[in-house]
């Protein structure tokens, strides 16, 4: 082999370094807040918005109108766990946790709606 296309000791430092850069930047990504931290939940009866907890919170609380809905948000997941409608299809829905996704109850006019603020990256003018 040539001797010019040998690793030399510089060559490892070399690549030891942009190993070590990189680590150190994927434990800084790793470690900041995911957007799920700012993710709230909003319940809304009749189209207004009656209720807003965060989703990272541990709490139940019921909405009451012509029928009663027993929210539960718990390990960043909102559910509901009873329901006094017919059908019970606020029930069947299941556990929901991203932005976008919404638990609707037609007979009691209830639905509740994860939303949040994207992360912003950068900002232009």
């Amino acid at each position: 082999m040539q001797d010019h296309l040998r690793f030399r000791k510089a060559d490892l430092i070399a690549v030891a370094c942009v190993l070590a850069l990189a680590g150190a930047l994927a434990l800084v990504f790793l470690s900041r807040p995911s957007s799920s931290d700012r993710l709230t939940v909003e319940v809304y009866q009749d189209g207004k918005l009656v209720r807003e907890y965060p989703l990272d919170g541990n709490t139940s609380f019921t909405v009451s109108g012509q029928y009663t809905n027993t929210v539960t948000i718990e390990n960043g997941a909102v559910y509901v766990a009873e329901a006094s409608c017919p059908g019970k299809d606020c029930v069947h829905t299941g556990k929901i946790s991203k932005k976008g996704q919404s638990i609707i109850c037609l007979p009691n006019r209830v639905e509740i709606r994860i939303s949040g603020n994207p992360e912003v990256d950068i900002v232009a003018e």
